[in-house]
C-alpha cells in the first residue's frame, strides 16, 4: 500500500522522469519506466532494477538532470614534494581544455588543496554535460594529465615512508645476495 501512495505522489511531484539520471540509496542508473508501484533503473551495466517508490519518498534521491545536465567532477591529483605547484596547476587546466568532453563554460579550474602525508594535494574540477560522459572523461584525462606530467617533468607522488633507526647502539647490517644468500656468507 506504501509503495501505491508513493508512486501516487511521484507521478504528480516528477521529482523524476524517464530519461534522467538519478541515485537512490547505492543504485545509480537512468529512469526507464515510472509505474504506480515500483519505478524500473537501468544501471551503468545494463541491469534493471526495480526499485519501490517508497524509496524514491522516504530516501535520499539525487536527480542529477532534473533541471540542468551539466555536472561537476571532482579529479584528485597528488604530485610529489618539490613539484611546482603553479606548473601542476597549469597543466591540469590546459588538460581539461584539451578533453572534448569537458565544458568552456564554468571554466576548469585546479586547486592546491594542501599538503598530504605522501603529496602535494590538488583537485581539478571540471563540468560535463550529462553523466553517461562520466568514466569516457575521466579516463582520458588522467591519460592527458599523466602524459603532460611526464614530459614537464612534474612526478605523481606514490606513498612512501620514512625509517628512522636507533643509532644510539651498533647496528649489525648483512648484504645477502642470490636467493639463497650464500654468495654474503663466503665473503
Amino acid at each position: 500500500m506504501a509503495n501505491f501512495i508513493c508512486g501516487l505522489i511521484v507521478l504528480f511531484e516528477r521529482p523524476f522522469r524517464v530519461g534522467d539520471t538519478v541515485t537512490i540509496g547505492d543504485v545509480s542508473g537512468t529512469v526507464a519506466r515510472i509505474r504506480i508501484r515500483a519505478t524500473t533503473i537501468i544501471d551503468w551495466d545494463r541491469k534493471e532494477l526495480i526499485v519501490p517508490n517508497k524509496e524514491f519518498i522516504v530516501g535520499r534521491l539525487i536527480n542529477w538532470s532534473l533541471s540542468d545536465n551539466r555536472i561537476r567532477i571532482r579529479i584528485p591529483v597528488g604530485v610529489a614534494y618539490g613539484s611546482d605547484t603553479q606548473l601542476a596547476t597549469e597543466l591540469l587546466v590546459q588538460a581539461a581544455r584539451k578533453n572534448p568532453h569537458v565544458l568552456s563554460e564554468p571554466a576548469a579550474d585546479a586547486i592546491f588543496k594542501g599538503f598530504g602525508d605522501n603529496s602535494l594535494n590538488f583537485e581539478l574540477r571540471v563540468y560535463i554535460n550529462g553523466i553517461e560522459n562520466w568514466w569516457s572523461m575521466q579516463h582520458e584525462l588522467n591519460v592527458t594529465i599523466d602524459t603532460a606530467f611526464k614530459k614537464a617533468g612534474v612526478t605523481i607522488a606514490f606513498p612512501q615512508r620514512d625509517v628512522h633507526l636507533d643509532a644510539t647502539n651498533p647496528l649489525e647490517v648483512r648484504v645477502v645476495s642470490g636467493p639463497s644468500g650464500s654468495e654474503a656468507q663466503k665473503h
